[in-house]
């Protein structure tokens, strides 16, 4: 035990989630990629390269909350201009994976631009916010600062990945509002946002269809190539299910919505247990965009009550590392990280109970990915980094305080005596 609190710095609920995760990411991805494990000639594999992704991620977590947060101000705002948005042009020339360039390939190891993105944007946003309150929330310039920094980035990830877009403008957003910027700017933004999702959705339905042939290694020119994909999953979503038996028939259209919903349907409140799922063998992606459903049918309701409630204790635990800190920028990064994780969390579970349509989100920390694996594992160090700086500062000041309070009854007992020998003195 003295060796985990030693290793260990930092907020211990924030660890005890992570912790969790981990453990549950390992469980459920075991059990949800043996499809996986069929295709390849290794059985173990996919869940052993699993493994030593989350392992990669706990040393990151072990290093990065050891280093003080002010050096991830300088990391992310180198980030933004060069790294983050060198990866991102490069990846919308680079090669189609399921219809969508999202991935680059360096001698064999596949890394996803958006996820270096996204922690550079929520970097430069809090070091705007910094200077929006020094200047005590009157300029108007960090708004637009925000918007163009933000934006650009946004407008990059957008072409290929929507979602991503959404839950990172999301996040700027969120992360604006608790900033203080005026009112008035945020609601001129947020009538722009409907604006622009009127915009969206006309253009979705007006696009022709444009796909790529078979095989997913085509590169397509059109900027509007993902449309009808997510033309598609809209269309499927908003369908309602009237009785006619042409609505139960699984197709290619609705394979992944029809067999989340069985998933979800066969269980009950404490699931058929870990590895016992049968529908991860029909359900794609079930190790990755679906797997809560898997989590939902051998876990249980209970077990996806869990898991929600892990990712809202993490949102909690960040509330009030920000709250203890005595400069604005830790705080802001920390409320980022842990909005922007929440967010994708819950997009990630609402499309896999049926509440939202497909986005090809993954769930935070649980699902097989080595990208969101890493980031993710830097995102819990650098709040876990942040608590740490706290403790030690907390406790700095309680030991000053201490020896303040100590040596104060020592003058005291001085005075005194000084007096009273002043007394005699008199007296004499």
């Amino acid at each position: 035990m003295g060796l985990v609190k030693s290793l260990c710095k930092g907020a211990p609920v924030v660890w005890a989630i992570y912790f969790i995760l981990c453990v549950i990411s390992v469980i459920e991805v075991f059990s949800a990629s043996s499809i996986l494990s069929y295709g390849s000639s290794n059985h173990w594999g996919p869940f052993t390269m699993h493994c030593i992704t989350l392992v990669i991620g706990l040393v990151i977590v072990l290093v990065c909350h050891r280093v003080h947060y002010r050096n991830f101000r300088a990391l992310g705002l180198v980030l933004l201009p060069f790294l983050g948005l060198v990866l991102m042009v490069m990846t919308l020339y680079g090669a189609l994976v399921n219809n969508a360039a999202r991935w680059l390939n360096f001698d064999g190891l596949s890394v996803q631009p958006s996820e270096i993105a996204k922690f550079s944007v929520v970097v430069f946003v809090a070091a705007i916010l910094v200077w929006h309150k020094e200047n005590g929330y009157t300029d108007k310039r960090p708004f637009r600062y925000i918007l163009v920094g933000a934006g650009i980035m946004c407008a990059l990830i957008f072409r290929e990945n929507f979602s991503t877009a959404a839950i990172l403008f999301a996040t700027v957003y969120c992360m604006m509002f608790i900033g203080k910027i005026p009112a008035k700017q945020m609601l001129k933004l947020t009538v722009g946002c409907l604006a622009l999702v009127a915009v969206f959705l006309i253009m979705v339905f007006a696009v022709p269809d444009e796909r790529p042939a078979q095989g997913g290694e085509d590169k397509v020119s059109s900027i509007l190539h993902r449309f009808p994909a997510w033309r598609d999953r809209i269309v499927d979503f908003v369908t309602p299910v009237d009785g006619d038996p042409a609505d139960y028939l699984v197709t290619d259209d609705n394979r992944q919505t029809t067999h989340a919903n069985i998933t979800i349907a066969s269980s009950n409140f404490i699931g058929c247990g870990p590895g016992n799922s049968v529908q991860r063998d029909f359900l794609s992606h079930s190790h990755t965009d679906f797997i809560y459903a898997i989590i939902i049918e051998e876990l249980g309701l209970a077990g996806g009550i869990v898991v929600f409630l892990l990712y809202f204790f993490l949102l909690i635990n960040a509330g009030r590392i920000a709250r203890q800190c005595d400069k604005p920028f830790p705080a802001y990064l920390v409320m980022g990280l842990a909005i922007l994780m929440t967010i994708q969390a819950v997009i990630n579970m609402a499309v896999a109970v049926g509440l939202f349509p497909v986005t090809g989100q993954t769930l935070p920390l649980i699902s097989k990915g080595g990208s969101s694996i890493v980031m993710c594992s830097f995102y819990f160090g650098i709040i876990l980094s942040v608590s740490r700086s706290n403790d030690l500062r907390i406790a700095r000041q309680r030991e000053e305080a201490q020896a303040a309070a100590v040596s104060e009854p020592v003058a005291a007992v001085d005075g005194d005596a000084g007096a009273a020998e002043d007394g005699d003195g008199v007296a004499s």
